[in-house]
């Protein structure tokens, strides 16, 4: 019988803090539970913000916490052929398109063409919908313009890829982290507008790497935070899209800073790090998280 296999998929672009402890040891015992295998992943597609230094600081913190994962640990940076390999098939089935406008520039478009008292659709995060004005060129005009040396990025066309479907897209949701039971959640894509997958100097995206990672390493759980919730949608459309096993998943609580948002590398928020050379011990952040000290 094949192992469970579960990922904890830390980017090494600022410190862990307390929401990444919980997600690790989250993902630890529940393959303890199961007595599956706990694979670690550095997601480090962002080369320009993803240091060594970081990546260092990620197996210290696991280690102090008493995290062990499973040989070898897998860079994202490291296989950016796989990644292109499966945009390669996106394109090849013309379900994605190379998109020039800049944000700035996506923006004036929508002022200029949105109706009085008619809202622009917006996806999850908040972000107004691509206009997508490019998918009506001629493969000609596009690849003019690529050939001309235009940045751009390759958009998912989600209405395209939706229109080829089957049937309805749903994934598997554990209640709990003691995966007592477990509901069908129903996709929806569409929610989020055309999304990037790639651009031009770096040939894939979070949607397309993780997608593509949690295939090759044979993923069966998924176990991550609620913010990452409503883009289980895209990930479940580029697995049909690209004829990839789809896993089960957990999405987990949040942790919340003082302020009531979650916790942030990008807003400096206090990282394991700081909090070890504070004194704190790891039955402090086991407390901290609302975790017992044990993996039981």
């Amino acid at each position: 019988m094949t192992r469970p296999v579960f990922r904890f998929a830390p980017s090494p672009n600022g410190q862990l803090h307390l929401g990444h402890a919980l997600s690790a040891l989250l993902n630890r015992r529940m393959a303890d539970r199961v007595a599956g295998k706990l694979l670690l992943r550095i997601e480090d597609i962002d080369v320009l913000r993803c240091t060594p230094e970081f990546e260092a600081g990620i197996y210290r913190d696991l280690e102090w916490l008493g995290i062990t994962w499973d040989q070898p640990v897998r860079r994202q940076s490291e296989h950016f052929p796989d990644y292109e390999g499966m945009l390669g098939r996106l394109i090849a089935d013309d379900l994605v398109y190379p998109a020039f406008m800049s944000r700035a520039e996506a923006r004036a478009h929508i002022t200029e063409v949105q109706s009085p008292g008619h809202a622009w659709p917006r996806d999850p995060d908040g972000v107004p919908h691509y206009p997508g004005v490019e998918k009506h060129l001629s493969a000609r005009k596009r690849q003019m313009r690529i050939d001309a040396g235009e940045p751009f990025a390759w958009r998912l066309d989600t209405a395209r890829a939706l229109a080829g479907m089957k049937a309805t897209l749903s994934w598997a949701e554990f209640a709990n982290e003691q995966m007592s039971s477990i509901r069908p959640v129903a996709a929806q894509p569409e929610l989020w507008g055309d999304v990037v997958l790639a651009r031009r100097d770096v040939p894939t995206s979070y949607h397309l790497s993780v997608v593509a990672d949690d295939a090759l390493q044979s993923v069966t759980h998924v176990v991550r935070g609620m913010d990452l919730f409503a883009a289980t949608s895209i990930h479940r459309l580029l697995q049909e899209l690209l004829g990839l096993p789809q896993p089960a998943y957990f999405h987990h609580r949040l942790i919340e800073g003082p302020d009531g948002r979650k916790l942030s590398k990008s807003e400096r928020d206090t990282g394991l790090a700081q909090l070890r050379e504070a004194g704190k011990t790891p039955q402090d952040i086991f407390h901290a998280i609302g975790l017992p000290g044990n993996r039981g």
